[in-house]
């Protein structure tokens, strides 16, 4: 039904050119990458018969058609669910939307969902956000094939937030999340419900996303390599699988259930009326009490929980939600190519420009609105004397380059942790997320591993000899063929000048941009943010609007920004995945495990 972007490392590196470079004496690492689309497929997990659910969902992907613009229907992929057993609201539509249903559960059900495909490719279901055991995680290995049935059983151990099921088959979860696979969860608690905040009616989802179509009204995606080094980016917004949205309201207070369902794209979001965005919730639920903003960024994966109240305005009155001007999250680089390339598809709806979400508009006056509680949840802030390792945090190093989407240094192996990337069961863990430019070689060699990283952390100088990756993954100080030696460590290879480090180091700088980093399991809390001077004016564009308290899974690091963030891994041992949600980086490579034992 669409022409499947399936790029094995094989073929990445054949389009790319770089299948020349293979083989003939390059590190091992990136060696590495060209067998990175094989991975070990394990069989399906069966229902238990010792587990009694107290919901249960059957859950298909399926190609399917809908009309989304005027003209011809366009075809997607879509998630349909069926319930089984459990309240009647589990399971609850989005009228004329691609999207997959709303499965709204309470904390402490016994949930089975029995999920199957018929697509004509690898799938399996994630629940991003969720804290559910290893096997339950839809960890890539165990993607299954058409017709093929997997059993999803877990308890919702989760506070009252909002979350995602999403595909993650490797190498095609940007493709199928684009073509429209994606929904969101709704868990409740006990805490929320004594809030009496605005539900029924009056509790919104609303999902954004950028889609770009044809002259057939048919989806289009990633058709250059471009597309997937920055992320694919469409010209066009659509709002829970519709564009141009526009939703009436009443005048009082309503509740945004906002999530961001776009493969790459960052917003800015903020109100046409410069009035202020009230943060209620975060990625991992509510906060401790309201934030008000003047914007608020959201990245790919991230949630954000809006209290929105039109009382006291008229009937008839418009607000649009807006996603403002901001710069910095693309490198500099791509940045003036942009600039100087108008037939780049993405000049349509430039990124960090400013354009329209949706249109708000009071439809009718009613007298009664619930009041913002002052107070909305209560729960333990982690201090550094809670980790097991405050003087030596876990690193997540970030690097790019045009061959290269790099987490510690090391493209995506199934079971091919770094002792850093192995935590012992029911600690929590102190964690930096940093750009490594600048000193990041390594690459899991035997000092690194003993060191417990694989990657040097922090801005040291690039050694001139021995390969280093420092951020475009090729770096030399070794002669190849008939290649002649150049200063600093640099070197040719059949004719293809490579740069030394140095020099490297330097592109690495100007590939750098903006990632979302989601970690699977149990949500983490934000210690702190620090960014270098040199990235402080497109800095400030930004930085009033992240939300530092509550709980997140994914969080948007941007160019020479560093993140400390403390993380528990408790109750279950496994393999969880730790990745950029720019699902084009995901694909190429930006993923690693954490092997929790």
């Amino acid at each position: 039904m669409h022409k499947s972007i399936n790029l094995s490392r094989r073929r990445f590196f054949a389009k790319t050119g770089a299948g020349l470079l293979v083989g003939a004496g390059l590190p091992s690492w990136l060696q590495a990458m060209e067998g990175m689309s094989e991975m070990p497929k394990k069989a399906p997990n069966k229902a238990s018969p010792n587990f009694h659910p107290d919901v249960e969902i059957d859950l298909l992907s399926k190609p399917s058609t809908i009309s989304i613009l005027s003209g011809q229907p366009t075809q997607v992929f879509q998630y349909v669910a069926k319930l089984v057993k459990g309240p009647a609201n589990t399971v609850t539509e989005i009228p004329g939307s691609y999207l997959g249903p709303i499965l709204r559960f309470e904390k402490g059900q016994k949930i089975r969902i029995n999920f199957r495909s018929e697509l004509n490719e690898p799938t399996i279901a994630h629940w991003h956000g969720l804290h559910v055991p290893a096997l339950m995680d839809g960890h890539p290995v165990y993607a299954i094939d058409k017709g093929q049935l997997y059993v999803y059983e877990f308890e919702m151990l989760n506070r009252a937030s909002m979350n995602i099921y999403h595909p993650h088959p490797h190498n095609l979860t940007a493709s199928q999340v684009y073509h429209g696979l994606a929904g969101a969860i709704l868990v409740n608690d006990q805490e929320e419900q004594k809030l009496g905040l605005p539900d029924g009616e009056y509790e919104i989802p609303i999902v954004i996303q950028d889609r770009q179509f044809d002259d057939n009204n048919q989806l289009i995606y990633a058709s250059h390599m471009r597309d997937r080094m920055m992320g694919f980016y469409g010209d066009k917004i659509l709002i829970n699988g519709r564009p141009d949205f526009n939703l009436d309201v009443a005048s009082r207070a309503y509740r945004f259930r906002i999530l961001n369902g776009s493969n790459a794209r960052i917003y800015k979001l903020a109100w046409d009326d410069n009035s202020p965005i009230t943060v209620i919730g975060t990625d991992g639920g509510l906060l401790e009490s309201p934030v008000h903003k003047p914007y608020v960024m959201l990245a790919p994966g991230e949630r954000l929980d809006v209290w929105a109240d039109f009382s006291g305005r008229n009937v008839g009155s418009q607000l649009v939600l807006r996603s403002s001007s901001f710069s910095g999250v693309l490198p500099k680089m791509a940045e003036r190519m942009m600039g100087h390339a108008g037939r780049m598809h993405q000049m349509g709806l430039p990124v960090g420009s400013d354009y329209p979400l949706l249109t708000v508009k009071v439809t009718r006056q009613v007298s009664d609105s619930p009041a913002l509680p002052n107070s909305l949840s209560t729960y333990h802030h982690y201090q550094i004397s809670d980790t097991v390792n405050p003087n030596k945090p876990v690193p997540i190093a970030i690097s790019e380059g045009p061959m290269s989407m790099l987490l510690n240094g090391r493209p995506y192996a199934y079971n091919d942790a770094l002792p850093s990337e192995r935590i012992p069961v029911n600690t929590i863990q102190l964690m930096e997320i940093f750009h490594a430019h600048g000193g990041s070689g390594g690459h899991g060699d035997d000092k690194s591993k003993e060191q417990g990283q694989g990657m040097q952390h922090g801005n040291e100088k690039p050694q001139a000899e021995g390969h280093k990756m420092g951020g475009m993954g090729m770096m030399g100080g070794m002669n190849h063929g008939n290649s002649d030696s150049t200063e600093g460590g640099g070197h040719k290879m059949g004719g293809m000048g490579m740069m030394g480090g140095e020099g490297m180091a330097g592109m690495g700088t100007m590939m750098s941009m903006a990632h979302p980093i989601h970690l699977h399991g149990q949500s983490f809390q934000i210690l702190s943010r620090s960014i270098g001077a040199a990235e402080s004016e497109d800095y400030a564009t930004v930085k009033d609007g992240f939300i530092e308290g509550g709980f997140k899974d994914t969080v948007l690091v941007m160019p020479g920004e560093r993140v400390k963030i403390i993380k528990p891994f408790q109750d279950f041992k496994g393999l969880f995945m730790y990745h950029c949600h720019n699902l084009e980086h995901e694909d190429m490579g930006m993923m690693r495990e954490f092997s929790v034992e």
